[in-house]
C-alpha cells in the first residue's frame, strides 16, 4: 500500500483505453503526458511473469489490428527515430524488484503489435517520459490482489526515477 507521504507526491488517473491502429494518439489530452504515462498491456503466453519494456520500436508492424487496420507502411510515425528509449531505466527497476522475489523480466522488445505502437507513439509525444508493462492473465495462482501488489511495487520504482533530482 501507498503511505499517506507517498499519496501526497503523485496523482494518478487510470484509463482503460480500446487501442487500435486507426486510433487518433493526439485526442488524448496532453495534460497526461507532463509527468509519466504508465501503460500496462497483457502478455497472454506470459505465465506469471511481469515484463517490464525498455523501448518502443517504429518500424515492423504488419500484423492487423481487430478492425483489419495495420499502420501506414508499417511503421508508427513516418519520419520518427527507428527506436526510443524511456527516460526511466527499466533495468534499474528489474533489478530493485528481482532482489524483493517479485517475478519480473526485462525487455527491450515490447512486440510490434498494439503495445509496442501505443508504447513508441507515447514515448515520441510525451518525450520519452512512458513506461509499458507486460502483464500476465489473472489465474488461480496469479490473482488480482497480487498482481496488484506487484505492480504497486514496480510503480513505486518507477516513480523514484521521476523526483526531479533523478531526471
Amino acid at each position: 500500500m501507498f503511505t499517506n507521504e507517498e499519496r501526497a507526491d503523485y496523482w494518478c488517473q487510470g484509463r482503460k483505453i480500446a487501442f487500435r491502429f486507426q486510433a487518433k494518439w493526439m485526442s488524448v489530452p496532453t495534460q497526461w503526458l507532463l509527468q509519466l504515462m504508465i501503460h500496462l498491456g497483457q502478455a497472454a503466453t506470459s505465465k506469471g511473469t511481469i515484463i517490464l519494456e525498455q523501448c518502443g520500436k517504429n518500424k515492423g508492424y504488419k500484423d492487423m489490428d481487430i478492425c483489419g487496420f495495420c499502420p501506414e507502411d508499417n511503421c508508427c510515425l513516418l519520419e520518427g527515430p527507428e527506436r526510443i528509449e524511456s527516460i526511466i531505466n527499466m533495468k534499474r527497476v528489474w533489478k530493485t524488484l528481482r532482489v524483493e522475489g517479485v517475478d519480473v523480466i526485462f525487455s527491450r522488445d515490447a512486440g510490434r503489435y498494439l503495445c509496442d505502437y501505443i508504447y513508441y507513439t507515447s514515448l515520441y509525444y510525451g518525450s520519452r517520459r512512458a513506461v509499458f508493462i507486460h502483464v500476465p492473465p489473472l489465474t488461480k495462482l496469479v490473482t488480482a490482489e497480487s498482481l496488484g501488489n506487484m505492480l504497486q511495487k514496480i510503480i513505486l520504482e518507477v516513480l523514484k526515477q521521476c523526483k526531479p533530482e533523478n531526471m
